[in-house]
C-alpha cells in the first residue's frame, strides 16, 4: 500500500482497535425448539461505527476506542486506496502489520456487502485467514478472527468453508488465549456457525468439551467461588458461548445426547440460573439462553435418557404378586381413594432417591428443577422468551404416561403451586407463549390427584381464550386443542368442571368451534370440541342448564 496508508493504520492501531466486541441484539427463538438461528452480531466495519456508533444501543460500543472517537474518520479513509485482491495479499505477507491491514480490511469490507464475502472466498481469503487465528501476533489474530466473524454472518458458503479449513479446531485452540478480544471473536464466530443445521452435529463433536471447561465452567460461577463474576467482556463470551450451545441444542438426537453426557455442562446452566436468580437477574439474556438450552435437553428425555436411569424412575410399578400396575389408570378414569395414598407414598420413596445430589443430566428430570423453573415464571416479567422456555421445559418433563412425568406433574401441582404463576402467564401470553403454557397445563389436568380444585382456578381462564364467534381474535388451532384437552381430562372425573364451562359461557363457545370445519386444523379442533361435548351430556343433573341455554341432546351428541 501507499506508505502513508500503512502508518496512519498502524498509528491508528496502537489504540488496541478491536470491532469484534459488539453487536445488534440478535433476533428471537421460536418453534418447538428455541434456537436462535443466525447471531446478529458481526465484527463492525470501521465506516459504520462512524456513520452510526452514536444509535447503537449496547453502552460499550465505544469502549474498544479508549474514547477516540476521532480515529473513525481518520481511519475509515485510509482503507480508500487499498482493494480486496491486495488486502488478501497482505493475509500471507511477513510483515505482521500488512496481516493487520489486510485483515482489516476484510474486517471492514465484509460487514455488510454480500458480494466482497463472495469474492473473499474465491481469492482464497478463508484458509489465509485460518492460518492467522494463532499468530503469534495478537493484533493479527484479533484483526483475522473479527474479519472471520464477518465472512461467515449470514454466508452458509463462507461458513462451510472456514470448517474445511480445519478453522474449527484453530478456533478452539485460539480459546485458550487469555485476551478477552479474542475470546469474545472466538465465540462469536461458534455462534453464527452454529446457525447452520448441517454443522451442528460436528460443532457438537469437535467443541463441547473444551467451550465447557474453559468458558462454561469458570464464567458460570461453577469452577471456583461459586459466585458468578463477570466482567463485561467475560458477560459477552458466556452470552455468546451460551446462544451457541442454544443453536446445537436444536439438533439431532445424537447431539441431545452429546450435550446430556458432556460434563460439566448442564450443571453450568443450572448453576448460572440459580444464581442470577438469587441476585435478581431473571430477565438476563445468558438466563434466556440456559433455560433454553435446558428446555431443548428435555425435549424427548424420558425416551432418550439412559435405561438405567429411566428404570430407577419407573419403580414402584410392580406389586405384590409381580405384575406391572401402571400408575395412572388413565387421564379419563377416576382413582380410588385408596389408589391414591398408595401412589403418593410410592412418589415419596422415589423422591427421597434422585434428589440428593444431582448430578450433570440427572438435573433435567429432578424435583429441584421444578422449583427452578416455577421461580423463573414468578421473578421473570419483561423476558417472554425466558417464561416461554421455562414453561416449555415443565410440558417437556410433565409429558406422557410414565410414572416420572406423573410425580413431577403432581409436585408442580401441589408442593409448587405452580397452577397460579402459570395462569398469570396465559392472561397475557402471546401465541408462542400460549402453546408451552396450555401444553403444560394439558400435562397437570392429566396427572392431577384433585381435579375439583384444578377445575375451579382453570376453567374459567380457559375458557376466556376460546373464540365464540366469527369477529372474535382466536389463537392458533393447537392451543384451542389443548384448551379443549385440558378441559376434557377435568370434565371426565369432575362434574365441577362441567358445571364451570356452563357457567363461564363456555357452551356456545365450544359449539361454535364444533361447527367451525373449514380448514384441517379447525377439524381438529372441532372433533376435540364435539368429543369435550359428548362427555358433557353424561351429567344429567346438567341437562337442565343445558336446555335454559337452547341446547339439545342431539347438539352434545351429533358428530
Amino acid at each position: 500500500p501507499a506508505m502513508r496508508t500503512l502508518q496512519r493504520f498502524q498509528s491508528n492501531n496502537r489504540s488496541r482497535l478491536s470491532a469484534g466486541s459488539f453487536g445488534t441484539v440478535p433476533a428471537g427463538g421460536g418453534g418447538a425448539f428455541l434456537g436462535l438461528g443466525e447471531h446478529s452480531s458481526r465484527a463492525p466495519s470501521v465506516r459504520s461505527l462512524a456513520e452510526s456508533g452514536h444509535q447503537l444501543a449496547e453502552p460499550r460500543a465505544m469502549e474498544m476506542y479508549n474514547g477516540h472517537g476521532a480515529l473513525l474518520g481518520h481511519h475509515a479513509g485510509g482503507f480508500d486506496d487499498i482493494d480486496l485482491p491486495s488486502a488478501v495479499k497482505y493475509l500471507i505477507a511477513s510483515d505482521p502489520n500488512l496481516q493487520v491491514l489486510g485483515a482489516a480490511y476484510l474486517q471492514h469490507k465484509c460487514y455488510s456487502d454480500s458480494s466482497a464475502k463472495k469474492q473473499a472466498r474465491s481469492l482464497q481469503a478463508m484458509p489465509k485467514l485460518v492460518k492467522l487465528f494463532n499468530s503469534p501476533n495478537q493484533e493479527v489474530q484479533r484483526h483475522a478472527t473479527g474479519a472471520m466473524r464477518n465472512l461467515i454472518y449470514d454466508n452458509a458458503e463462507n461458513k462451510l468453508a472456514l470448517v474445511e479449513e480445519n478453522g474449527i479446531y484453530e478456533l478452539m485452540r485460539t480459546l485458550r488465549e487469555p485476551d478477552d478480544e479474542l475470546r469474545k471473536n472466538v465465540t462469536g464466530i461458534l455462534w453464527n456457525l452454529s446457525s447452520s443445521d448441517n454443522l451442528k452435529d460436528r460443532l457438537a463433536r469437535d467443541t463441547l468439551e473444551q467451550l465447557t471447561d474453559l468458558v462454561l465452567v469458570p464464567l458460570s460461577g461453577l469452577g471456583g467461588s461459586g459466585v458468578i463474576q463477570q466482567n463485561p467482556s467475560e458477560a459477552e463470551i458466556f452470552y455468546n458461548s451460551t446462544g451457541f450451545l442454544r443453536n446445537l441444542s436444536s439438533a439431532s438426537q445424537q447431539t441431545r445426547q452429546k450435550m446430556r453426557e458432556c460434563h460439566g455442562l448442564v450443571d453450568s446452566m443450572i448453576h448460572y440460573v440459580n444464581s442470577s436468580l438469587e441476585v435478581g437477574k431473571s430477565e438476563d439474556k445468558s438466563v434466556e439462553n440456559a433455560v433454553c438450552v435446558l428446555r431443548n435437553l428435555s425435549y424427548r428425555l424420558y425416551d432418550e435418557m439412559p435405561p438405567s436411569s429411566l428404570q430407577r424412575l419407573e419403580g414402584h410399578r410392580r406389586n405384590a404378586g409381580g405384575t406391572v400396575t401402571g400408575e395412572l389408570v388413565g387421564c379419563f378414569s377416576p382413582q380410588s381413594k385408596k389408589a391414591r395414598e398408595h401412589y403418593l407414598n410410592a412418589d415419596i420413596v422415589t423422591f427421597t432417591e434422585v434428589s440428593k445430589d444431582p448430578k450433570g443430566m440427572e438435573w433435567l428430570w429432578n424435583p429441584q428443577i421444578v422449583g427452578i423453573y416455577n421461580r423463573l415464571l414468578q421473578r421473570c416479567e419483561l423476558n417472554k422468551h425466558t417464561t416461554e422456555a421455562a414453561s416449555g421445559a415443565l410440558q417437556n418433563i410433565t409429558a406422557g404416561d410414565r410414572r416420572w412425568a406423573g410425580v413431577l406433574s403432581r409436585l408442580a401441582l401441589e408442593q409448587e403451586r405452580i397452577l397460579n404463576p402459570v395462569l398469570d402467564r396465559v392472561r397475557t401470553a402471546d401465541h408462542h407463549q400460549l402453546r408451552s403454557l396450555t401444553g403444560l397445563i394439558r400435562n397437570l389436568s392429566c396427572h392431577a390427584r384433585n381435579k375439583d380444585e384444578m377445575s375451579t382456578k382453570v376453567v374459567s381462564h380457559l375458557i376466556e381464550k376460546l373464540p365464540g364467534s366469527v369477529g372474535d381474535k382466536a389463537p392458533p388451532a393447537d392451543v384451542i386443542v389443548n384448551i379443549i384437552a385440558v378441559l376434557n381430562n377435568l370434565v371426565v372425573e369432575s362434574p365441577m368442571a362441567a358445571r364451570d364451562i356452563v357457567y363461564f359461557d363456555g357452551l356456545r363457545k365450544l359449539f361454535f368451534i364444533k361447527k367451525r370445519r373449514d380448514s384441517s386444523d379447525n377439524e381438529k379442533s372441532s372433533r376435540a370440541a364435539a368429543s369435550l361435548l359428548g362427555n358433557m351430556w353424561q351429567y344429567t343433573k346438567l341437562h337442565r342448564d343445558f336446555k335454559m341455554k337452547g341446547f339439545r341432546k342431539e347438539d352434545f351428541l351429533s358428530l
